[in-house]
Order: C-alpha cells, then structure tokens, then sequence
C-alpha cells in the first residue's frame, strides 16, 4: 500500500484587532467596501460553469441578547438571539422586549435591555486570487481571519489593505 503525499501547504493567519469594531453598521460598511471595491485585486473566475463574482459572502451570522434585570440592576435572565442578517436579530429583539408576557414572567419590577455593544457579526467571504487560488476571510468585530491560503502574497496583500483600514488597525 503506498502512503499519503502531500499535494499543498494551506495555511492560515489571524489579526486580532486592537479595539472591536464598534457597531454593526461600521461592519456592514467595512464588508460593503471590500465586496465592490475588492481591494486585494481578486478575479472572477468559472465554476461548474457558472461565472462566480471575484469576492463573494460565503457564510454571515448575527446575534444579540436581551437581557432582564430587577429594579437592583441585577441580570436575572438572558435570551439570545441569532439570525440570518442583523434586520431579522433587530426585529427579534424588538418582538422580544416588547412582549409584556416575557416581561412578567421574568418576575416583579424587571425590565428588558439591550446592550448592543455585546452584540456579534461574522461575515465570511469567498475570494478568488489572481494565482488561481481560492481562500476565505472572515471579518469578525474583533478580528480577521485569513484562511486556506498558499501563497504568502495573499496575506501581505490583505495585511497591508488592513493596516490603511483605520477600524482594522
């Protein structure tokens, strides 16, 4: 029997960031821009027979919590949201904290909140490199993640177009 060979060298980098991105609609403008702008210099390409644009969303999550505190300001219950955009977690939210049967059943003199500098977005997107090279990366509100890579221009590319990002820095 014959052993495994190794065909490529996929590697992967992480830039934690030095502060969170500060709210979801920084975040959504920061993707916006890379989608239409595509600043690493990707290439559409054709799959399957398909024409597949040059950067692409792969994968996007949202969440958020309601939180219940007491007129001490004491939490005592949580509820998490998630969903597909940050409009349906929104409007989750919203539902959730207007709902007086949630309310009251969290106790006497509680209230519901939240705080939206806990809340969190991923975004992973689909880039197709000049080499031929297919790769992610995954813009969450503390980091970056660069992701089945070979070619180490990819991630000095992306290093040096995030180091002039000043919510990146």
């Amino acid at each position: 029997m014959g052993d495994f060979t190794q065909k490529s060298v996929v590697k992967s980098a992480t830039r934690k960031l030095t502060a969170p991105i500060s709210d979801y609609a920084s975040f959504s403008a920061l993707i916006q821009d890379v989608l239409e702008n595509n600043p690493w210099g990707c290439t559409a390409y054709e799959s399957a027979g398909v024409t597949k644009p040059a950067v692409e969303k792969s994968k996007e999550t949202y969440a958020a919590a309601v939180t219940y505190e007491n007129s001490e300001a004491k939490q005592i219950g949580k509820i998490p949201v998630r969903g597909p955009s940050m409009a349906a977690v929104n409007t989750a939210v919203t539902q959730i904290t207007g709902n007086a049967a949630i309310t009251t059943a969290m106790g006497s003199g509680v209230s519901a909140s939240r705080d939206s500098s806990e809340d969190t977005f991923s975004c992973t997107l689909k880039c197709h490199a000049s080499n031929g090279e297919l790769y992610s990366v995954t813009f969450k509100r503390d980091s970056v993640n660069l992701s089945s890579y070979e070619a180490d221009a990819i991630r000095t590319g992306l290093e040096t177009w995030a180091d002039t990002v000043a919510i990146l820095a």
